[in-house]
């Protein structure tokens, strides 16, 4: 087989329900496709309206074989922006060929591009493939930093709190 040259683009409007499908693929391998709640308009709205997310697929031979779902963050130490990876999927029959570390790549290249600090997500603790894979590209984890959440009813609670009810004294 000849060596192939990795293909990638970024996702268009039209894409949503492509983005959704990897998006379930993901959820699938990581065991939580009943998390998934994200549906082609929302996608719609909030990557493209909004314009709060971006995305790029892995092509070979002009088909989507992985994704990536990323977005900017901001590093106060830095003191400019970053990129922040969400989500990254290789079709499974797709993998050892090298897509993946293309899509970290291409990440790194508009990472530069946009003069962006750093690139960076995280991963699941169980997901030793990726652990492995991040770290033979030299990637370190940040073992001192734990992500907080807040999700559905206690987001909703916290918006709801109100700054006249705390004690003055205390903050």
């Amino acid at each position: 087989m000849g060596e192939r040259e990795l293909g990638f683009r970024f996702a268009g409007r039209e894409d949503c329900a492509l983005v959704l499908e990897f998006i379930q693929c993901l959820a699938k391998y990581e065991k939580l496709e009943n998390e998934v709640v994200a549906t082609p308009e929302l996608l719609e709205e909030w990557i493209f309206d909004r314009e709060k997310a971006e995305v790029i697929f892995a092509l070979e031979e002009g088909k989507e074989v992985g994704f990536a779902l990323f977005f900017h963050n901001f590093s106060t130490f830095l003191g400019r922006a970053g990129v922040y990876l969400e989500d990254l999927f290789v079709l499974p029959e797709y993998r050892g060929r090298g897509y993946g570390k293309g899509l970290l790549s291409r990440l790194a290249q508009i990472t530069m591009e946009r003069g962006c600090g750093r690139l960076e997500w995280c991963c699941l603790d169980w997901n030793t493939p990726s652990i492995d894979f991040y770290k033979s590209l030299g990637a370190a984890p940040m073992e001192d930093w734990t992500i907080y959440r807040l999700t559905g009813e206690t987001l909703a609670a916290m918006a709801e709190a109100r700054q006249g009810k705390q004690n003055p004294k205390n903050g």
